[in-house]
């Protein structure tokens, strides 16, 4: 997290700095930067990324989240856009085909969260310039396909970011810590929208085990 969290209201000792409201001291320490969380599937990618967003809306920053219309899992009875993570924890999102489609939408806006960030094929140039125009960008993305082949979206921007942050999850056969994701289901498409009907994560021992499906387990 930036180390700029945290100094700002917590040195704010003088007379005139203690009447100026959070939001106007927050504007003398923001910089624009880029974090990034990456990580197989089920490893907390959309949960970390719902608790930086939170905190940031309890410094009174102004924020936004946005992510793919390819994944359509999550809206409510309103049909709401919703970033949602596997335990059901919950944030309003906007939905975009493309970064690009917001123009200078963002510009109203002091940190942006992007969800399943591997969907916007133009997320290098958006975080890039965004970052650079003074904007906090936070994005939640996996790093590599169930064939463990880049996303190279998502991978151009390590030498950009001011902090990466790898998670692991749970291998789904040993326990073990899993980096990788595995597909359950016959499709070679790179993207397809799925959850644990049709993804495992796994470790490094486990990926490179042949998978056994259900037909094969009753014929043996």
């Amino acid at each position: 997290m930036p180390s700029c969290l945290s100094p700002p209201c917590a040195t704010a000792t003088s007379s005139s700095q203690s009447k100026m409201p959070i939001r106007s001291i927050w504007r003398h320490a923001l910089q624009g930067e880029l974090q990034l969380i990456i990580g197989p599937m089920f490893s907390g990618k959309s949960t970390e990324l719902i608790r930086r967003m939170r905190r940031y809306q309890h410094a009174q920053l102004k924020c936004m989240v946005v992510k793919s219309k390819i994944d359509d899992r999550y809206t409510n009875d309103s049909y709401v856009w919703l970033v949602s993570t596997h335990d059901r924890q919950m944030m309003k999102a906007n939905p975009l085909t493309r970064l690009e489609d917001m123009g200078d939408e963002f510009m109203k806006y002091d940190v942006i969260g992007i969800d399943e960030g591997q969907f916007f094929t133009d997320l290098h140039s958006f975080c890039d310039d965004a970052a650079n125009r003074g904007k906090i960008v936070i994005v939640a993305a996996l790093d590599g396909t169930f064939e463990r082949k880049p996303f190279q979206h998502v991978c151009d921007l390590i030498p950009r970011a001011e902090s990466v942050t790898k998670l692991s999850a749970v291998c789904a056969i040993c326990g073990s810590d899993a980096a990788f994701t595995r597909r359950l289901v016959s499709s070679t498409a790179v993207e397809l929208v799925g959850g644990s009907e049709s993804y495992q994560p796994v470790c490094r021992n486990c990926f490179t085990t042949p998978l056994v499906t259900g037909e094969e387990d009753e014929v043996n």
